[in-house]
């Protein structure tokens, strides 16, 4: 299993520079993937395009561009972009987006996401490869091809939980991303049910990206509190609660990876054992503490190697 880490605002809030300079700190420890999240401030592709122009050798991750809001010829041109800017880096992490922000922060509709996701890879996919795509469907119509000198397409992962969703990442997509899922809900439904459906397509086995907090730490039950706190307000959200049912847990604070070194390194392990591809680590905490929990993980980049 790869040990990829979140970087930017994930982390507290960040400049440009600071933001290319947990890039760079992450390439020289190691690790397999500088990923990023699109939340409400920086463009994660804007911003892997520009820390990728600056930061040469370590692989770049979108996790997740919610599509909703972005017509598939505006995101194959961004990912592309980044593609070009990168030296051909990125693996495009898509997602349906939170169903209640995407009704009340775009005004947008929610309804049939597998069916509307499903549509959109079947546009998406072409247009990264270059080629000419006529579309007129129920949510998108399509008419252009796109072309960036020197961009090659992508890999395309899916944020997936629910089954239906987990088989269209399987059928269509290189992989799928989680977050807030936990080692139980990965090895009994996660993985077996994109492995099935990815192998019943005659597809490669997919890639598994498992987002997670973690933080190395000698008070675990002060951290788990302050990360209720903090993160509670998703474990309401219908998307994760249902992980979080799944996996036993009350909120988020019973997902998340916390302990010192050796526990935190017993908790990643058991991810690999859950058939996990690559843990995309999310550290947690003050300065000393992300500190501290990114000593532990690029020790664990380090004995797993960091081949892309």
């Amino acid at each position: 299993m790869k040990i990829g880490v979140l970087v930017g605002e994930v982390r507290g809030a960040v400049t440009a520079e600071q933001f290319a300079g947990q890039v760079r700190a992450a390439a020289d420890a190691g690790f397999a993937t500088a990923w990023t999240a699109q939340a409400l401030g920086w463009d994660a592709l804007t911003a892997l395009a520009m820390a990728g122009a600056q930061v040469p050798g370590i692989a770049l991750g979108s996790s997740v561009v919610p599509v909703p809001a972005r017509h598939p010829l505006v995101l194959a041109s961004q990912a592309l972009s980044v593609q070009a800017a990168s030296g051909n880096r990125l693996t495009l992490g898509i997602g349906a987006g939170i169903a209640m922000m995407t009704r009340t922060m775009f005004g947008l509709s929610a309804e049939r996401p597998v069916a509307r996701m499903r549509e959109y890879l079947s546009v998406l996919r072409p247009l990264l490869r270059g080629e000419h795509v006529s579309h007129r469907g129920e949510a998108f119509t399509v008419e252009s091809a796109v072309h960036v000198p020197g961009a090659a397409p992508p890999p395309v992962l899916l944020a997936a939980l629910g089954p239906a969703m987990l088989r269209l990442a399987g059928e269509h997509a290189d992989g799928v991303v989680t977050w807030m899922t936990g080692p139980r809900t990965l090895a009994g439904h996660i993985v077996p049910t994109v492995t099935r459906a990815a192998h019943a397509a005659g597809r490669p086995s997919p890639r598994v990206i498992a987002g997670l907090i973690v933080c190395v730490t000698d008070d675990e039950e002060g951290v788990r509190r302050r990360i209720a706190g903090e993160f509670g307000l998703a474990g309401q959200v219908p998307e994760y609660r249902a992980v979080l049912d799944r996996e036993g847990a009350d909120g988020p604070e019973d997902v998340v990876i916390v302990g010192d070194e050796p526990a935190v390194v017993r908790r990643i392990r058991r991810l690999a054992e859950a058939g996990v591809t690559e843990f995309a680590a999310s550290p947690y905490g003050d300065a000393r503490e992300q500190e501290r929990t990114l000593a532990v993980l690029a020790g664990l980049a380090g004995s797993a190697g960091h081949s892309t």
